[in-house]
């Protein structure tokens, strides 16, 4: 299966409607996300399908959230402020027993706030990776999949609320217009627009079901190179299926130094990239479309073996790579590891005492230590130069 360049020309006007100035950000609640939502729906009417929700058949389904101002309170008071948000649904009925989802939150930071990495004036967070690069290839599915001969319905979802703490998700599986039982998988899209030059893209939640191995050998491959995560619990939507035990896959190219920033912009994709994760995605769920009904199995949640740390470098960790130790894929200014010396490319594979191995290691690495505290660190830079560097941690965590 080979998209045509139609498609791409759509992924590209989605994503720059999605990440211009005018929706200001898209963060839930505002003006800006209405204008995402109405726009996302307008795509989903134009490719024929159909709303789902509440008595009228409703593209949108509407949630409120509380902020409580006392948060020790188990109750909300009067004057505390509510949010009212919508999630997005178009539904492709095929007259099948069972439905897949394929969605992706369309929400982001508005001017940044709580939940942003950027130091500065109110500005801007567009979010054109994070994530109107997933809203576009989840509609380029729906138009992919609309005129096909499937034996499964298709739910299309756009969820606001993901940036909040999965709000939109968690509140559609709560009041899911579909029986739980009747949804075959969940595939989750979020921050697929930044395909790198090795073409690495991670899958989450392979784990979920064994009949996602079965049908990953099945499908062409169009010179991805994957890294694959069993769990199915992470910090995105594909969470909230997976604890109501539904398979979910969770589809990501990585993050990058301009990640919750205002920076995050159009001219930053990799549409290419894109084209060719929307052909291997459709080409998976056409294989997937004549197996039978999947089997849902428990993961491991690593999250859990997570210790809270009491120390940070101050990096981004490379989440794709699959070598021995942490890679870094961006240092921020004046903390510990810029302060170091420490680049972006350096792979850590020792603290102190503690052997860096892959993220696992270097997230319990980081409650050994104290704020305050002088260690080596060894990286290994462009490849093959082993490095040794004094690194302190800052006293108080920022």
């Amino acid at each position: 299966m080979v998209l045509s360049d139609s498609y791409l020309v759509n992924m590209k006007s989605d994503v720059r409607y999605l990440s211009s100035d005018e929706l200001e950000g898209r963060e839930t609640g505002t003006e800006g996300e209405r204008k995402a939502a109405a726009y996302i729906s307008k795509r989903f009417e134009d490719l024929g399908l159909k709303g789902i929700f509440h008595s009228d058949n409703s593209f949108y389904q509407m949630f409120k959230k509380t902020i409580r101002s006392d948060p020790h309170s188990a109750l909300a008071k009067p004057d505390d402020p509510v949010i009212m948000g919508r999630n997005v649904g178009g539904y492709l009925d095929k007259k099948a027993k069972h439905t897949i989802i394929i969605g992706a939150h369309y929400d982001h930071l508005g001017y940044g706030g709580e939940g942003s990495l950027y130091v500065g004036e109110p500005a801007i967070h567009n979010g054109a990776d994070d994530n109107a690069s997933g809203v576009a290839i989840m509609l380029a599915m729906a138009d992919l999949l609309k005129d096909k001969d499937l034996n499964y319905n298709f739910l299309f979802l756009a969820f606001s609320g993901e940036e909040k703490g999965l709000w939109g998700s968690n509140f559609f599986v709560d009041n899911s217009p579909l029986k739980l039982d009747d949804i075959n998988y969940m595939i989750n899209l979020d921050m697929v627009g930044r395909l790198n030059e090795e073409r690495k893209m991670a899958l989450y939640g392979t784990g979920t079901s064994p009949a996602w191995e079965k049908a990953f050998k099945k499908t062409p491959n169009p010179n991805l190179n994957f890294t694959k995560q069993e769990s199915g619990v992470g910090p995105s939507d594909h969470t909230s299926f997976y604890f109501v035990d539904i398979p979910v896959l969770m589809l990501f190219t990585g993050q990058h130094e301009d990640y919750h920033r205002p920076t995050d912009d159009y001219e930053k994709v990799n549409f290419g990239g894109m084209k060719d994760i929307s052909t291997y995605l459709g080409s998976l769920v056409m294989t997937i479309d004549r197996m039978p009904k999947m089997e849902f199995t428990k993961t491991k949640d690593e999250s859990q073996d997570a210790p809270a740390f009491k120390v940070t470098l101050g990096v981004i960790p490379d989440y794709l790579f699959d070598g021995q130790g942490m890679r870094i894929d961006g240092v921020r200014e004046d903390r510990p590891a810029s302060n170091a010396g420490l680049l972006k490319g350096d792979v850590v594979t020792k603290m102190g005492n503690v052997d860096i191995v892959d993220m696992q290691t270097y997230m319990k690495a980081l409650s050994v230590f104290e704020p305050g505290e002088t260690i080596t660190i060894t990286v290994v830079r462009d490849g093959d130069m082993v490095m040794e560097k004094q690194l302190t941690f800052l006293k108080t965590k920022k």
